[in-house]
């Protein structure tokens, strides 16, 4: 009988595994690994895990394929998928997040930010994003596209058109790395034509903007942005 969330965790070298294995047991997680990209594959469309913890450097079917393969099979599409990859791999950390992982993980790792991170992807995918229209209220922002309006602790702040869709988009997913290219995805069909690297100087148009609160923005270095989840510093 499993005790809680299922997760997978796919990694070849077995001291990892094993420590990733001890500690997800100890947070009450029921959790299955697996050591190569085939057999995960085939073990994770037959029982459908909670969330999957995907190592990049596998042996013979690699973590981006991994991903790849069930992002297209209806079946595990929806699975939260948690890259772990070794520092400074950027284009292979952009490649996997524009295939459809929700957040990535560098070796070395400390098991509290796993552990953190685990919890934040499936707190993320229980809850609803909002609509493009809906107002979010976060830290100290309010961000209300029907109007066009961004207030900071009340006080009002200018902001383009498209400069208030990105932040809104960012600001609904508090946490979550996005690319550039998934921003645009996600304000396209909007009257403004936002390209990839517009993006950049919307950024930084709205950063000016925010003033003090520039920081709730974060760059991600070689990946994207992503909008920062806790106020505190």
């Amino acid at each position: 009988m499993r005790k809680g969330k299922h997760v997978y965790v796919v990694e070849d070298e077995e001291d990892i595994r094993e420590l990733l294995k001890f500690h997800l047991d100890r947070e009450g997680y029921t959790v299955t690994t697996v050591a190569n990209g085939e057999e995960a594959v085939k073990k994770i469309s037959r029982d459908l895990p909670d969330i999957i913890l995907l190592d990049l450097l596998l042996p013979g079917m690699d973590g981006l394929e991994v991903c790849r393969t069930l992002k297209k099979d209806p079946r595990t599409a929806a699975i939260p998928i948690l890259m772990v990859t070794a520092k400074g791999e950027e284009s292979d950390i952009v490649a996997g997040l524009e295939l459809g992982a929700d957040d990535y993980i560098t070796k070395p790792f400390s098991i509290k930010v796993v552990i953190a991170r685990t919890r934040a992807v499936l707190r993320r995918r229980r809850e609803p994003l909002p609509d493009k229209a809906a107002t979010i209220r976060i830290h100290d922002l309010e961000i209300n596209p029907g109007r066009h309006e961004v207030m900071i602790k009340g006080r009002p702040v200018e902001m383009t058109f498209s400069e208030l869709r990105i932040l809104h988009v960012l600001a609904s997913r508090p946490g979550w790395v996005m690319t550039r290219d998934q921003i645009v995805d996600a304000v396209r069909g909007q009257d403004y034509a936002v390209t990839d690297r517009a993006v950049d100087v919307q950024i930084v148009g709205i950063r000016r903007k925010l003033g003090s609160r520039a920081h709730y923005i974060e760059t991600v270095r070689g990946v994207g942005y992503r909008f920062k989840e806790r106020e505190e510093e």
